[in-house]
């Protein structure tokens, strides 16, 4: 079968993948009303294309905080890598540096940070991190991430408590015997109860200032109110996300959230975008709007799911080359020409 769009690797991720790994994979909370949004959102938004542009010549690279990346499409973080491809998050690396763009390394990996570090020596690669009950847990993750060269904090907001995803509960999704989470290996034994840390505030942000150099970028914004206190408390970055559907649903899709918090930041820091992204134009869209960059999660998987590192660099070369299709027809020959008079919003 040739795979020539996104949905293309869903399809062979959802035959092929075990039923709960692709359940766990494609899981929304509750109705998956907002999971589903995050997709339908985009259709809504229709372009206004330029003619007689000379797009002859395309560059289509951009900079997420200061360093250059190939085109405006970095992997987001999610979890267990492994149930996609034996090498698991080793192969995500690899397929990132080889695409030159950014990967976000999940606290809930497969493969150790040391192991994803050594796996593509010089990739461009940020760290999510979940904050812990256990402090000197997160502490340790963010000083092990900055020795071993990772570039960014990204700190997930949206998660003081798992979301209900129903067919998780279901099975009784649990990781098979053979995967660890290997960045937090003896912190069950610390906590247990949940690791994570339901009582973080805004005040935690200094807490993590104090750790590290490393520029912090927070995740799971949605409003105006919550984008404006992310620079009152001196982040570098604000990736609109509700967390692919899977915490509240009956939220905003993020393509409409984005233009909120692009207007409440005006500038101040730069905004990514994460949920619902399938096809180039998607990228077109939510840079349009005032995305710097999006991130993929689920298609990643697929792509991993499909033939682990090759078919991750297939995913992404997809995006990448239905993004540049979409700046010509659209009469952009460079990301500087994209903005807000490119795209109409649907009044339904």
């Amino acid at each position: 079968m040739a795979m020539v769009c996104v949905s293309d690797f869903e399809a062979y991720a959802k035959k092929y993948l075990p039923k709960i790994a692709w359940d766990y994979f494609a899981a929304g909370a509750d109705d998956c009303t907002t999971r589903d949004e995050n997709i339908l959102a985009y259709k809504r938004i229709r372009f206004r294309p330029r003619m007689l542009r000379d797009v002859s010549m395309m560059d289509i690279r951009t900079k997420i905080l200061g360093s250059e990346i190939s085109f405006p499409v970095g992997i987001a973080p999610t979890g267990f890598h492994q149930l996609a491809w034996p090498d698991g998050e080793k192969s995500t690396a690899r397929a990132a540096r080889a695409m030159s763009t950014c990967y976000i390394a999940s606290t809930y990996s497969t493969c150790t940070l040391e192991e994803i570090s050594a796996a593509a020596p010089g990739g461009l690669r940020w760290f999510q991190l979940y904050i812990h009950r256990n402090r000197a847990v997160s502490q340790q993750l963010v000083q092990r991430a900055e020795a071993l060269g990772f570039q960014g904090l990204v700190l997930t907001a949206d998660l003081p408590y798992t979301g209900k995803r129903r067919d998780d509960v279901r099975n009784g999704f649990r990781l098979p015997p053979h995967m660890k989470l290997k960045n937090l290996e003896g912190a069950f034994e610390v906590c247990k109860m949940s690791l994570l840390d339901p009582s973080v505030t805004w005040n935690d942000i200094y807490w993590l200032r104090s750790l590290t150099r490393l520029p912090i970028i927070i995740k799971g914004i949605l409003t105006r109110e919550d984008a404006e206190l992310a620079v009152k408390h001196g982040v570098q970055g604000i990736i609109v996300s509700n967390h692919g559907g899977r915490q509240l649903d009956e939220g905003p899709a993020t393509i409409d959230a984005l233009v909120e918090v692009v207007e409440a930041v005006q500038g101040r820091v730069e905004v990514y975008v994460d949920g619902g992204i399938r096809k180039g134009s998607d990228v077109l869209k939510a840079l349009a709007l005032g995305a710097k960059c999006v991130f993929i999660g689920r298609p990643a998987l697929w792509g991993l799911a499909y033939k682990g590192e090759e078919g991750l660099r297939d995913v992404l070369r997809i995006l990448q080359d239905e993004f540049r299709l979409s700046m010509a027809l659209a009469g952009c020959a460079s990301v500087s020409e994209i903005g807000p008079h490119l795209v109409q919003l649907s009044k339904l």
